[in-house]
């Protein structure tokens, strides 16, 4: 159950228009009000999402969810959540059960101009991963992206399992707050199997990350990567990349 409110759905026609429905009404808007709020023209264009007769697909495309939440999001009595609208794009884009940040690595406030710590390892494992220790190669100047985002940091990439996407000692920069989305490239932390070793953080590409397990992709050599949802510490968003060390 999502937020009390409303029970788990299926990817079938007519679960998908009945969330559509119960969403939209929740806020008081009419069919034609939500559209024009969407950047539609009139009712007509997502008239569709609301009757299961002419509902042809299960769960909605990510972009057109996008345009939902951005509509939807916090309003209506209860306000409505983000979990809720993003179970129309299916369970993998539920993230409400995902684990708390690392609160040792997002720490730190930041301003415009700060430096930010830059965290990795001279030598990575197989994967390229590499001991989040919390222990500080050096610091950087924040870029104009991440001003006054707190807890901004950047991580030193180890090996060559992302290339060409990303290339070994190039520097990216990461914003702890930001929602990930698939495709989005991230670093994440895993537990150790020993609790008293430090976290592995990895950098790759995000697939899903559901109650179940953590899936993310690597290029070189081209394989996935999958990890139980309760070892996962922290999924993070990389902004952007292309400093070297």
């Amino acid at each position: 159950m999502t937020n009390g409110l409303m029970r788990p759905m299926d990817n079938s026609p007519e679960s998908i228009a009945n969330r559509m429905r119960k969403l939209r009404e929740r806020t008081g808007m009419s069919i034609d009000q939500m559209a024009r709020e969407m950047g539609y023209a009139s009712a007509s264009s997502i008239q569709r999402y609301f009757d299961p007769g002419k509902l042809k697909t299960g769960y909605l495309k990510r972009d057109f969810v996008a345009k939902v939440e951005k509509v939807l999001l916090g309003k209506g009595n209860p306000p409505i959540t983000r979990p809720e609208i993003w179970e129309l794009a299916g369970p993998e884009f539920n993230f409400g059960a995902l684990e708390p940040s690392n609160a040792v690595v997002i720490s730190r406030d930041v301003t415009s101009g700060n430096k930010i710590p830059v965290y990795g390892s001279a030598v990575g494992g197989i994967d390229g991963e590499f001991a989040m220790n919390g222990v500080a190669l050096y610091e950087v100047v924040a870029p104009p992206v991440l001003d006054n985002v707190s807890g901004a940091y950047a991580v030193q990439v180890s090996g060559e399992s992302m290339e060409p996407r990303y290339f070994d000692g190039e520097v990216v920069y990461v914003n702890p707050h930001k929602r990930v989305v698939k495709g989005d490239f991230v670093i994440v932390q895993i537990l150790a199997n020993n609790e008293d070793d430090p976290p592995l953080a990895f950098v790759k590409r995000f697939v899903r990350h559901n109650a179940v397990e953590l899936v993310l992709e690597q290029y070189n050599p081209p394989k996935q990567l999958k990890f139980p949802h309760e070892r996962v510490k922290s999924v993070h968003f990389i902004t952007m990349g292309g400093a070297n060390s």
